[in-house]
């Protein structure tokens, strides 16, 4: 009884998150505190990132902007203030589970393992794990990577993919981790490694943007499939259910079409340059079937 008590008096105080806060339920913590805090990335062109004036813009953000839409239409309020708070890599999810966090809107793989931790939107980009290194290294397979130093930034997927490989390979790499791609591209940039292991796509956005794009390549072997979400808590079924039907609504309306061109077919801020990529086949699958799947097999051919 006792206990019973003192839980009762942190949940009144607010001092409960995690799973305490998915069962009262994040619609009601935003209806609350009439706020929603999206969580957003410093560096990840042009998903999420930091333009020349210093506003959070991006893909993902666009996306996530539809979603507080959204919300607000789904709690009836007139107004609805939108805080913003920035994660990386390594504490992305932690803030999405103990409640900082109502979305993450960046460049995050869903996967079957971070299932477990956060649940995961409507995929809403579908990438491949590569890596990118100067053309004069000539390094066009991993196998060329044995013996030497590369990077990766901390807390991802692919640092944990690379260290996988390394050890099945046993290629005998130095992999040194970054704080964020910003940093793991300078590593390149500055011989101090000779490759960075990341999603395709955030490579592809690094090259355009840096000052000499034609020094670098992108590996043509892919390492895996990464599908793109927007995370957020598990165990939320009613707040999933409007953030699911935003992503689908998104999608069926046609409206994602400007705003992947926008982003990809475009120039971007803050240096106009166009990343110039068509939708992929494996995203135009998933616009036509809409799926939060963390299992890689469901984006193949």
């Amino acid at each position: 009884m006792r206990k019973l008590t003192i839980l009762t008096a942190l949940a009144a105080a607010g001092l409960l998150t995690g799973p305490a806060l998915a069962q009262e339920g994040t619609l009601k913590k935003i209806k609350d505190t009439g706020a929603i805090t999206l969580g957003h990335r410093e560096s990840s062109v042009p998903f999420s990132y930091y333009d020349d004036k210093q506003q959070v813009v991006g893909y993902a953000m666009d996306l996530c902007m539809r979603i507080v839409d959204a919300v607000k239409k789904e709690l009836k309020m007139d107004k609805l203030e939108v805080k913003l708070n920035p994660v990386t890599s390594a504490t992305r999810i932690p803030l999405i589970a103990n409640g900082t966090v109502d979305l993450e809107c960046g460049s995050t793989t869903n996967n079957l393992e971070r299932q477990k931790q956060v649940s995961f939107t409507i995929t809403h980009f579908v990438t491949a794990n590569r890596f990118v290194s100067k053309k004069a290294s000539n390094l066009k397979t991993v196998d060329d990577l044995k013996g030497k130093t590369v990077v990766s930034t901390s807390g991802t997927t692919n640092i944990k993919q690379i260290n996988e490989i390394n050890a099945q390979k046993n290629l005998g790499l130095n992999i040194l981790t970054a704080k964020d791609h910003a940093e793991a591209f300078l590593m390149v940039e500055t011989d101090r490694a000779v490759a960075f292991v990341m999603d395709d796509i955030l490579l592809y956005s690094l090259v355009a943007s840096s000052k000499n794009p034609g020094d670098y390549v992108i590996s043509a072997d892919a390492l895996s499939v990464e599908p793109y979400g927007i995370m957020l808590r598990r165990e939320d079924p009613a707040f999933k259910k409007v953030v699911d039907n935003a992503m689908r609504d998104t999608y069926k309306s046609g409206a994602i079409n400007a705003i992947y061109d926008k982003w990809f077919l475009k120039p971007i801020p803050p240096r106009g340059i166009n990343l110039n990529l068509p939708i992929s086949d494996a995203f135009k699958k998933v616009i036509a079937n809409p799926t939060d799947s963390g299992d890689p097999a469901a984006y193949g051919s």
